[in-house]
């Protein structure tokens, strides 16, 4: 089953808690473009940013709007929802999360390949595409071994690992695509019919675990341009097509122990596509 939702007041409640926090707006070029997808089952949370609530009763399954913010550095925190305001023990957290003028990125709440709460920030890669083509990123934030994506039940990324993403150029249409598990026709997620928009980035993420079921959201940026001739028409050649390994980030494990770490591995916000 694919489950796709638009968190329609985030953009609002993030507003909200900058000026909370006293930020002044800033002019396009001094500002960041971030979503967030919440992909770990069962845990509605409330999301803070500099000890504000940025987004309120966030649930499982949900991408934001994106959220455009000032430059600069964050500390981030999510508490179940409804919890007194910033008490307690966040159940995930990374601080000095850098923010860099002009980024377009998505910070991704889910769970490691063995089931552990993780938070890992992908860039958005907005640069443009051939005429009559779209991109599509596929990115496993599942609670499962590596897989293996398909279109038109031939395989077009093998052995996608958590937290990775890969990334394809092909014809805008439509394909059907399901996951499997690497190297088998085991069906862990699909077939579900993806549309693929001309210059537009298509991402997907494979998120969930084997108690909860597996899932996909789909998130779409338009920030990729191609020239308006030569679009083909019917279903996409994905399976026509190579696949690029994309940006991969490491795993942000938010374990006690891994506190350090992830305040390191969350910069990664800072770092663009070579």
């Amino acid at each position: 089953m694919t489950r796709t939702r638009t968190l329609g007041i985030a953009t609002v409640a993030g507003t909200g808690a900058l000026l909370a926090l006293g930020v002044a707006p800033a002019s396009a070029a001094d500002t960041a473009t971030v979503s967030v997808l919440h992909a770990v089952p069962d845990t509605p949370v409330d999301v803070y940013a500099n000890g504000e609530r940025l987004i309120d009763d966030f649930r499982p399954g949900t991408l934001t709007d994106p959220l455009s913010l000032p430059a600069g550095s964050y500390d981030l925190a999510l508490f179940p929802a409804d919890a007194p305001d910033g008490s307690g023990t966040p159940l995930l957290s990374a601080d000095g999360v850098a923010v860099p003028a002009g980024a377009n990125a998505t910070v991704v709440a889910h769970l490691s390949a063995d089931g552990q709460p993780a938070l890992t920030p992908f860039v958005n890669d907005t640069s443009a595409v051939p005429a009559g083509q779209g991109r599509v990123v596929v990115r496993h934030t599942a609670a499962a071994p590596a897989v293996d994506v398909r279109a038109g039940g031939q395989v077009i990324v093998p052995g996608l690992t958590n937290p990775d993403e890969a990334a394809l150029e092909v014809p805008a249409g439509t394909v059907s695509a399901d996951v499997v598990v690497a190297g088998t026709t085991t069906v862990a997620i699909g077939p579900a019919d993806l549309a693929v928009t001309e210059g537009a980035t298509t991402i997907v993420y494979a998120w969930g675990s084997e108690a909860s079921g597996y899932e996909l959201a789909v998130q779409t940026i338009s920030g990729a341009h191609s020239a308006p001739s030569g679009v083909p028409g019917g279903t996409a050649g994905l399976a026509d097509s190579a696949a690029d390994t994309a940006l991969p980030l490491p795993l942000i494990g938010l374990s006690a122990l891994g506190l350090l770490g992830a305040g390191v591995a969350a910069r990664r916000l800072a770092t663009t596509r070579g």
